[in-house]
């Protein structure tokens, strides 16, 4: 069984300042010059650069603004010179509100690199827990060609209520799409539960309705502990095992697993079931069976969450998956997954929903 793949290393950025800022302070001095040179008996002009500290403290580091601060009170003592009004009473109260303007833009600089220093360090923490809660898909699996897709409605975050995993087991290759009821940390936290719950049992249970009822249960236990009796996942689970022509699947409640072939487009009907966590509503000695797919070499399955077929245009119109998808032709996994990730944009433009897909194929 080959090593899981470690997720890489996560690169955050610090928070960018916008590009027309670190040219305000230039901007402010060019104005004030401006006036002094139209307006020569004006001797208000230098009070402009009062600011000056302030404003570029906004861009530049402490020492830099410090800097600024001694030049902004060299040029309003020449410009004063230049006047004939250096030492007057006005004059020195701007030369002393300059330079507590510096002082306090010193410190702002300095308090603005710090902060933005430990929020630079606090992402870098939640997008490494976020990387170990959803790791990247795979290509390959035993005898599977794997593409994935994720994207959640919150840009800022990586982890939102939809989930997916890709287990090589003993068992063959099982596979996990979901999406959680509710969004925020609740929703992330259940998502982590899950595929912590799977990822444990995808190895040791040997079939997959037992396998789906251990995932029912982790969210049954979760919303006893969170006193929510609605809470839920709708889950679908794939099993391959290295050289058959088929899967199998277990669909709880989630979206229809779609077949492509070719130009044809199959729904993949499975028996209907109660999402995870709600299963003991269902009947006791009621328990389905795998839905058996035949998936021969170029037949693609794909897996989707609801973020794909209720992403809606402008029009209130939802996404026609099947429609796309057929005219689109190609069932090669990384090529259906570009186009929807590219189409289901084009057509919705900003998800209002979290959106994961899945699609596998056997390999030649």
């Amino acid at each position: 069984m080959p090593a899981p793949s470690r997720p890489p290393p996560p690169v955050v950025e610090p928070p960018r300042v916008p590009r027309w800022v670190p040219w305000l302070p230039v901007a402010l001095l060019l104005l004030d010059l401006l006036i002094e040179a139209v307006v020569p008996d004006a001797v208000a002009a230098g009070f402009l650069l009062t600011a000056l500290p302030v404003v570029a403290a906004f861009s530049y580091g402490p020492a830099l603004t410090a800097a600024t601060t001694a030049g902004a009170l060299a040029l309003q003592i020449l410009l004063a010179l230049r006047a004939g009004h250096i030492n007057e009473q006005h004059h020195v109260w701007v030369y002393i509100a300059t330079l507590l303007s510096g002082v306090m833009g010193t410190a702002l600089a300095w308090q603005r690199i710090r902060q933005n220093r430990n929020l630079l360090q606090a992402r870098t923490v939640a997008e490494t827990l976020q990387r170990t809660v959803l790791r990247p898909v795979p290509e390959r699996a035993g005898g599977l060609r794997v593409a994935g897709l994720y994207r959640p409605a919150q840009a800022e975050v990586l982890v939102g209520g939809d989930l997916y995993e890709v287990c090589d087991t003993r068992f063959g290759v099982r596979v996990l799409l979901g999406d959680v009821r509710g969004k925020g940390l609740g929703a992330v936290r259940t998502v982590a539960d899950v595929l912590g719950a799977f990822r444990a049992a995808a190895h040791d249970t040997p079939g997959l309705v037992d396998l789906a009822d251990q995932l029912d249960r982790a969210v049954l236990r979760d919303a006893t502990d969170r006193g929510d009796d609605e809470l839920f996942a709708t889950a679908v689970l794939l099993q391959y095992r290295p050289g058959a022509d088929c899967v199998e699947i277990v669909n709880r409640g989630h979206t229809t697993p779609l077949l492509l072939a070719g130009g044809a487009i199959t729904p993949v009907s499975c028996a209907d079931e109660l999402p995870l966590g709600l299963g003991h509503l269902g009947p006791p000695d009621e328990r389905g069976k795998p839905t058996v797919v035949v998936l021969p070499p170029g037949h693609t399955v794909l897996l989707y969450t609801d973020g794909v077929s209720e992403a809606r245009d402008a029009t209130g119109t939802f996404y026609p998956l099947a429609t796309r998808l057929t005219a689109f032709g190609d069932t090669t996994p990384d090529r259906v997954v570009s186009f929807l990730a590219q189409d289901v944009h084009q057509f919705a433009g900003l998800l209002a929903d979290d959106l994961a897909v899945l699609a596998l194929t056997p390999e030649h």
